[in-house]
């Protein structure tokens, strides 16, 4: 007698988790399919800002916030995490070689924009006081990057840690250059 219940709930959570739903009007016969917002779409204006929020309400992360409009990360970005993000900023960008923002943010390059965005995400959280010279980070594409620390200075690879900014879901900390995954 349970395990129809427990079918019936399991079936009901695994549906609830998909960002499309269908119905059919019994009238009508016509099935209709609705998509529904991820986790970014959750309207909080008193909790503390996660990390596309915060990345969202800084004036130089414009760029990176519409790379990760364009690769689709921010329902997974504005998820629980903990997250730690490096991000560049727009000069970071802007320091890329002339053409490249705009060619990655092509439809056909998302797979790839994507990847580099993955790179400067870790799935943990990092406070700057807990990281260590020679440290390897695991990021989401699945790379590691390394860390150095000279003279109370942090780096990611070849980019200056300049700022952090701690979010709901994690930590952002700010870099001052676009750091590019190893060949594969």
């Amino acid at each position: 007698m349970k395990t129809p219940f427990i079918t019936l709930l399991i079936t009901s959570a695994l549906l609830g988790c998909n960002t499309e739903s269908t119905t059919q009007n019994t009238d009508t016969g016509q099935e209709t399919t609705a998509t529904v917002a991820g986790q970014s779409a959750v309207q909080d204006d008193d909790s503390q800002k996660d990390v596309v929020k915060v990345a969202a309400g800084s004036p130089d992360h414009t760029t990176l916030v519409k790379a990760v409009q364009t690769a689709g990360l921010v329902d997974a970005l504005s998820n629980a995490g903990p997250f730690t993000v490096f991000a560049p900023t727009n000069a970071a960008f802007d320091a890329l070689p002339a053409g490249t923002v705009d060619d990655l943010l092509k439809p056909e390059n998302k797979e790839k924009l994507a990847d580099i965005l993955q790179y400067h995400v870790s799935v943990a959280g990092y406070p700057l006081e807990n990281l260590q010279d020679g440290q390897k980070i695991n990021q989401v594409n699945g790379g590691d990057a390394t860390i150095s620390v000279k003279d109370g200075k942090y780096k990611i690879n070849d980019a200056n840690i300049v700022g952090t900014v701690k979010a709901s879901n994690g930590i952002v900390h700010i870099i001052d250059k676009v750091i590019l995954p190893p060949a594969k």
